[in-house]
């Protein structure tokens, strides 16, 4: 992740992502069993966890996603980030993990490693990187997709000690190709105060739709629980938001 305020604690994901979620396989390489995915996204804010990692500003990205036809896969995610009183521009996560499907349930289970290439950490100060096991599962009853995540972190962002997120959702297929997706999700930090916020819940609504030659167009509202005083030392990085997103995978 990327909880913000080095200065002040020291977003948002990350990672997320934003761990990234990868897309549908699109290239196989020839007989070699492996399947590689491309997509560069550009958006008007980079959230983690709800969080903004880019000080509400705009995002390009990029996520390379390659799979084995065993369900082992490997991949990366690049994202600009800017963090106030820190030189990190940009965000690298890599992961590696196993897809597979047991009784209708697929399954994505593997670990994700957050760094910040050219960071440097100031003298007494925190290490931004950090990795997290994740474990994700979805179910699909048509016209609805239900999915869940857990992740776990033995030392989560900025050295902050043990922590868990939940997550849960659905997505919606809707008449004329549009795409209805709900997430509610709860973080857990060890150390709140190094960290920079408390626990805190986040949630978003976002509608989908390809738009033209397989570009992907996404706009959605994002919130959490977190006020302006307790969002770290009194940022508007936690603030409710709508968010324009457009992607193209190759």
């Amino acid at each position: 992740m990327k909880p913000i305020l080095a200065f002040a604690s020291t977003l948002c994901l990350g990672a997320a992502t934003l761990a990234v979620t990868p897309a549908q396989a699109q290239m196989p390489l020839g007989d070699s069993g492996l399947t590689l995915t491309v997509t560069p996204t550009v958006a008007s804010d980079y959230l983690f966890r709800g969080i903004s990692q880019t000080r509400n500003r705009p995002a390009v990205q990029g996520a390379v996603d390659l799979q084995h036809d065993s369900g082992l896969y490997i991949g990366a995610f690049l994202s600009n980030v800017t963090f106030p009183g820190s030189n990190a521009r940009q965000e690298l996560d890599l992961l590696a993990g196993f897809r597979t499907e047991v009784a209708g349930v697929a399954l994505d289970l593997g670990g994700v490693f957050y760094t910040y290439p050219g960071y440097d950490k100031p003298d007494g100060g925190y290490d931004y990187n950090y990795f997290e096991l994740m474990a994700k599962a979805s179910y699909t009853l048509d016209p609805v997709k239900f999915l869940g995540t857990v992740a776990w972190s033995p030392d989560f962002y900025y050295e902050s000690g043990s922590a868990v997120y939940v997550e849960g959702g659905a997505d919606v297929s809707l008449p004329f190709d549009f795409t209805l997706a709900g997430r509610f999700g709860y973080q857990w930090i060890d150390r709140n105060t190094r960290y920079g916020a408390p626990d805190y819940s986040n949630w978003s609504v976002a509608v989908s739709r390809e738009v033209f030659a397989g570009f992907t167009l996404t706009v959605g509202y994002y919130d959490t629980d977190l006020s302006k005083a307790e969002c770290f030392a009194g940022t508007k990085f936690c603030d409710a938001r709508a968010m324009v997103t457009l992607s193209r995978v190759f």
